[in-house]
């Protein structure tokens, strides 16, 4: 693994951040040998065991610093029901030590969790952008739309009524089940007495699951199936917005089947895939908006440090069978990085800029100094162990969080997105003017393949020049203006290039697109 990747500004919270979260994404690389094959993958953060949740996150960035990225994808795929489950997870070490000291290798499912399919495809397709192995991709097409299959006809994840994807009553997409008290622990379990519900969540990871085969469908030229999962997506995103939207935020579970949570108003309850669902495109703008405006003000007015609440306000300490699941710990209000990273990203794309730029700020003070990054806090700072978890680690190189910080940098401020696979299509939106930065230099490359794509930006009073780097990229330009710039013209190798005004809640941004071979000069001029 490589340091390659780098973002270089003059400004030590955003150029220290990439070796940081470096480091944490190597310290989370996990390696077991399985049926005689390598397989290496991020871990979860609380247990030495390769989740697909976490890795298909944390892959996201961490294919910028693991040159192994299908390993532990093939593996879930090899080890697919003949039904098209997936499983949620497998690990041959022991997990709660001292009472398991077994070294056996271990598979497990979670049946209250109706989002490992759409995680799965997801990671398929972030290994094939940075692997570029076309042939490995399409033979994993069918393992994907199985298991994207087995959810649509499985009862315990389909509601016919709604055509959405449910599930038992979780905290948004954990793994433990709200049980009124009928169980000793934490339940995991579908049985007889199970609240159903829909989660948001859900159904924005499986919107953006669907996007994505229709997408590869059309790539490898089956326009039909295109043209089937592109109308799935749709009309799944339709339901999903009539029924889970409140008006403000995305109501935390539609109940299915009535049941009341004395001590809590459920009704505003802000839970974690708020700005998830942002991100994976299935809210428009204006909720978007509403969104980013609702965590705005419950910042202004929570005493915790940060408003990146896994679920505000918290459900009543302990009904969930744990007596450790207090208000502010863990997933039941404890604040995590992940959410603020999911937030910045989308304040990123949605007119907030600044308040992105605030988010990644805060995010480094937080975490610089010590070198020290948890998967949650309490909301008075204090981090997350094993004493106050229900799980058996609580490391502090979380790179599911950090991941996520990182996305937000290198996808939001820096504005490099692949669309494609290995660059070969790139939606550039660099939004350095937001963040106070007049020059940059920006690098990613895969180490998987070593396909890189970077530019240098620099901020004059009567322009901006960008140099491009990419080895034969289609480039969607997305670039940010100060807000008090008239732009005049956009020119690539002198020669003018036809540019779109876009204005976005009050940020303006000048879009365009040309092809960029090796390396291309392009200036915007202002008036």
């Amino acid at each position: 693994m490589g340091t390659r990747t780098l973002v270089k500004t003059g400004v030590e919270e955003f150029d220290d951040l990439v070796p940081l979260v470096g480091s944490f994404l190597r310290a989370d690389v996990l390696e077991m040998s399985i049926d005689g094959k390598r397989i290496r993958g991020f871990r979860s953060p609380d247990a030495k065991s390769l989740w697909i949740r976490d890795h298909c996150d944390m892959l996201r960035m961490g294919r910028y610093f693991l040159s192994d990225v299908t390993s532990a994808v093939q593996h879930f795929a090899d080890t697919q029901s003949a039904s098209g489950r997936i499983f949620d997870y497998f690990s041959t070490f022991p997990e709660k030590l001292p009472s398991e000291r077994e070294n056996w290798t271990k598979y497990v499912r979670v049946p209250v969790e109706a989002d490992v399919e759409y995680r799965f495809v997801k990671a398929a397709y972030l290994a094939w952008q940075a692997a570029g192995d076309d042939e490995w991709l399409v033979g994993l097409l069918p393992r994907m739309e199985k298991a994207l299959n087995y959810i649509r006809e499985h009862e315990w994840y389909w509601d016919e009524k709604h055509g959405l994807v449910k599930r038992a009553y979780t905290i948004d997409t954990w793994d433990f089940a709200y049980t009124a008290r009928r169980h000793e622990w934490l339940q995991f379990q579908i049985d007889e007495h199970t609240f159903w519900g829909v989660m948001h969540g859900d159904n924005s990871g499986y919107y953006e699951a669907y996007v994505i085969m229709a997408g590869l469908y059309d790539r490898f030229g089956d326009s039909q199936r295109a043209g089937y999962w592109c109308d799935q997506a749709g009309a799944l995103r339709e339901r999903m917005n009539e029924l889970c939207w409140n008006g403000r935020f995305y109501t935390h579970f539609v109940k299915l089947r009535p049941v009341s949570m004395p001590g809590v108003d459920e009704s505003a309850q802000l839970s974690l895939s708020n700005p998830i669902d942002i991100n994976r495109g299935v809210a428009t703008h204006e909720m978007a908006v509403s969104i980013i405006e609702e965590y705005r003000r419950r910042r202004s007015e929570t005493d915790a440090f940060a408003e990146w609440f896994s679920i505000d306000p918290p459900f009543p300490d302990g009904v969930f069978g744990d007596e450790k699941l207090v208000g502010g710990a863990y997933v039941n209000g404890g604040i995590m990085p992940l959410v603020g990273g999911e937030l910045a990203k989308a304040a990123f794309d949605h007119g907030f800029e600044e308040y992105g730029v605030d988010i990644l700020k805060r995010y480094y003070g937080l975490v610089s100094e010590r070198g020290e990054t948890y998967l949650w806090y309490f909301p008075d700072g204090t981090p997350a162990s094993v004493e106050t978890s229900t799980s058996p680690e609580a490391e502090p190189t979380d790179g599911w969080g950090s991941s996520a910080m990182l996305y937000a940098l290198i996808a939001g401020l820096a504005g490099i997105e692949d669309v494609g696979a290995c660059f070969e299509e790139v939606r550039l939106a660099p939004r350095w003017p937001a963040a106070g930065v007049d020059q940059a230099e920006v690098q990613t490359v895969y180490e998987a393949t070593g396909c890189r794509f970077g530019y240098n930006y620099r901020l004059r009073s009567k322009g901006i020049r960008l140099v491009v780097r990419a080895p034969g990229s289609i480039v969607h330009f997305h670039v940010l203006i100060p807000a008090d710039a008239s732009p005049r013209s956009v020119s690539v190798a002198g020669d003018d290039l036809h540019y779109q005004s876009v204005q976005i809640e009050k940020s303006r941004y000048l879009d365009f697109a040309t092809y960029v071979s090796e390396e291309l000069k392009v200036e915007i001029d202002f008036s």
